[in-house]
């Protein structure tokens, strides 16, 4: 349990560091991604919201982390959303919408831990 008990924390980490870039500099998270300086100010909400996600499965990391046997759907909806993540990384990259150097992390990251998550599973062990 100790390597899922730190892929766990890790991934907290890694989403506490996106919930706050998006939730409180959506603008910097937007060039970051090399967004245009005249993409609609909109896309600043909806990045505030992502964030608001990424903040509450954070939380949700953190839980997991203190006792993975009772919160497995944590774990669980994690790894679903990092595999829906990554097929849409993937396929707006096929389709030109995205340049590589934008979103490097959104095709490493998701492999990284859907791999950790999965081997260390606590059905799996």
């Amino acid at each position: 349990m100790r390597s899922l008990r730190f892929t766990l924390r890790f991934i907290a980490i890694v989403q506490f560091f996106f919930g706050i870039l998006f939730t409180f500099a959506p603008a910097t998270a937007g060039g970051l991604l090399g967004l245009e300086p005249a993409a609609p100010a909109w896309v600043h909400w909806l990045f505030v919201m992502m964030g608001a996600r990424f903040l509450g499965y954070g939380v949700g990391m953190l839980a997991a982390a203190r006792d993975p046997l009772s919160h497995q759907s944590w774990i669980n909806t994690m790894i679903g959303i990092q595999v829906i993540d990554w097929v849409a990384t993937v396929g707006f990259l096929l389709a030109g919408d995205l340049p590589v150097g934008s979103v490097a992390s959104a095709l490493i990251l998701p492999l990284v831990f859907v791999g950790a998550l999965t081997w260390w599973h606590p059905r799996r062990l």
